[in-house]
This record gives structure tokens, sequence and C-alpha cells, in this order.
């Protein structure tokens, strides 16, 4: 049983290190919201005043890349579907990065309110 979970664990994690290779090496988006996560996350530390506003700084920052990993799956598996245009395809890839968009407004919101709070 503990072989079975170890290798699951190790499967798992492999499929999601390539997931996550492969929209660093094509999707500049996500390149810019790691580069982002990575200079905020130590940022988090010093605007938060407790173990919750901390958190709360540090997850709306992985929203947003969560969010875009989902909006560039949809975008692939449309692609995959057709390059022709179409307005169903067209609509599914706009409501994929409205929805990027709104999880970056829902970051900044987060870090505006418990920074200008905590001045």
């Amino acid at each position: 049983m503990k072989n079975l979970i170890t290798r699951r664990i190790l499967k798992t994690s492999k499929y999601s290190l390539q997931g996550l290779l492969s929209a660093w090496k094509s999707e500049e988006a996500f390149r810019i919201e790691v580069i982002l996560l990575l200079v905020l996350l130590p940022a988090a530390f010093f605007i938060g005043k407790s173990a919750v506003e901390i958190c709360l700084l540090i997850m709306s920052l992985f929203i947003v890349l969560i969010v875009e990993l989902l909006n560039t799956g949809l975008e692939k598996a449309i692609d995959r579907i057709s390059m022709d245009i179409n307005h169903i395809s067209g609509f599914v890839k706009d409501v994929g990065s409205a929805a990027v968009a709104i999880s970056l407004i829902q970051a900044l919101v987060v870090w505006a309110v418990i920074y200008f709070t905590n001045r």
C-alpha cells in the first residue's frame, strides 16, 4: 500500500511538473505572473500583520496562477479542436481571459486593502 501511494505521488508530481514547465515555456503571461509571485511572496511577510493577512496575500497570488493555468488548458484544448474562427471557441477563450482578469483584480484588491489598512 505504501509503495502504491509513493508511486502515485511520484507519478502525479511528474505530470504536474511537466504542466508547469509547459506553461512556463509557452505562456508569457504565466512567466510574468510567476515572476510577480516570486517578487511579491517575500513582501507578503512585511505587509501582512497577522498570519491570516499573510495567507490572504499569498493565496491571492496563487489564485492568479491557478486561473492562468486553467485558461491555458482551455485555450490549448480549443486550439486542438480547430484553429478555424468560431464564435463558441472565441467565447470560451474570452471567458477564460476574463477569469484571469478577475483573478488579477481580486489579488490587487486584497493587496491594496491589507496594505492601506496596515499603514
